[in-house]
């Protein structure tokens, strides 16, 4: 099976936590006084997890120069999810679902934010064409900060037909955001099961993708700016419908 490194603190714990079975060894700075590294030792001692205390030029050369903490976890890659997990996860949920689509973001700082972003607003997966998409690496994990250990990832080989999908199967809403739309997130009704599609900064989201949205939705800009990073435009819209549940359900 292939591996991946996961480097930090936030990201290391994660995994520790909630996937432990997929670590395999565990790098640890020799010189380093941080506390929070004795309750991570105590976590791989629990699970049977390897240790190795090493110097920081090591750790700089397994994370090829990534800021890694003094921290870094070598483990099996992730399970990979495709059409059918998602589908599959889409109908077993028991409250209205709130997807990510992320169509052409090929940055792994920005995958790893909006991971951590939909991860914190109560969201349920992300989903991103297999082609042209960042990557899962360290990067994506630290920027993630833990969040993809328990937030899916699902890899789609056609975004539109996968969208055309989620809306004969499962009924969700497909809202894509446009800067050229008229009507404002503001809008719409979150409480509803949705899936967000937001596209890069530059392109926006494509025209095969965006025929397949039931609205066309834009966050309103008030200052000279046209538009926003695409991990700041998804704290903006997945905020905005947990408000909206949060009133629903008197939170």
């Amino acid at each position: 099976m292939s591996e991946e490194l996961v480097t930090g603190i936030h990201a290391v714990s994660a995994v520790l936590e909630h996937n432990p079975s997929r670590v395999a060894q565990l790098y640890i700075s020799g010189t380093s006084r941080n506390r929070r590294f004795d309750s991570i030792r105590q976590l791989a001692s629990q699970h049977g997890v390897a240790v190795h205390a090493v110097s920081r030029d090591k750790l700089d050369r397994l994370s090829s120069g990534q800021m890694h903490q003094g921290i870094i976890a070598r483990c099996q890659t992730l399970q990979k999810k495709g059409d059918k997990e998602l589908l599959w996860d889409i109908k077993s949920l028991k409250h209205p679902a709130m997807l990510l689509v992320l169509d052409g973001v090929q940055d792994p700082h920005n995958l790893g934010a909006c991971i951590r972003t939909l991860n914190g607003a109560g969201g349920d997966g992300v989903v991103m064409p297999k082609d042209r998409s960042a990557p899962i690496t360290a990067v994506a994990h630290k920027s993630a900060s833990g969040a993809m250990e328990t937030t899916p990832v699902y890899h789609v080989t056609n975004l539109a037909r996968s969208l055309q999908q989620l809306k004969d199967e499962t009924g969700l809403w497909i809202y894509g955001t446009s800067d050229k739309a008229e009507k404002s997130i503001y809008q719409l009704d979150f409480n509803e099961p949705f899936a967000l599609v937001l596209g890069t900064e530059g392109k926006g989201v494509r025209r095969l993708v965006a025929e397949q949205c039931d609205q066309l939705v834009s966050i309103p800009m008030q200052g000279s700016v046209s538009s926003l990073n695409v991990s700041v435009a998804t704290g903006v819209c997945c905020y905005e419908a947990l408000r909206q549940r949060n009133l629903k359900n008197n939170l």
